[in-house]
């Protein structure tokens, strides 16, 4: 069986790479793992993912809490937000499906705007928590 927060990552990069208005608004399927090298703006990578249990004394389950970042050379901060509330839109509550795992509920935390100087890019956060149980015949 593979973890939990390996096949949320699958269930989100499925998700956001099949949303006709998100990949219009990147410009094509720009959503990344890690972004190679001189990937055109603006484009989406996944972040930390930290994982904990969340298992009882009779049922095993873990929390994620994962990030995703927006990366944007637009002016001002209007592309990122447009993003942004794409991805909270088509992710907040959804029903993916996992491998293995059952999705119990994935919900938006937290979200943050900044604008990096140094590389003159708007950065925006995104932080997901989500339950995962095993699916029956996997706990």
């Amino acid at each position: 069986m593979t973890a939990p927060a390996a096949e949320l990552q699958k269930a989100i990069y499925a998700a956001l790479s099949q949303d006709g208005g998100l990949v219009a608004r990147l410009g094509g399927v720009h959503i990344h793992d890690h972004a190679p090298a001189n990937v055109p703006f603006p484009y989406v990578t996944f972040g930390r993912t930290s994982v904990y249990d969340w298992s009882t004394g009779t049922e095993s389950g873990t929390e994620q809490l994962l990030t995703l970042h927006v990366w944007s050379k637009a002016k001002g901060k209007g592309e990122t937000h447009e993003l942004m509330e794409a991805i909270a839109t088509r992710l907040n509550d959804a029903a993916l499906i996992l491998e293995g795992h059952h999705l119990v509920n994935l919900r938006l935390e937290f979200s943050e705007i900044v604008f990096d100087e140094d590389l003159s890019v708007h950065h925006g956060l995104l932080r997901f928590r989500a339950v995962t149980e095993p699916s029956e015949g996997n706990a």
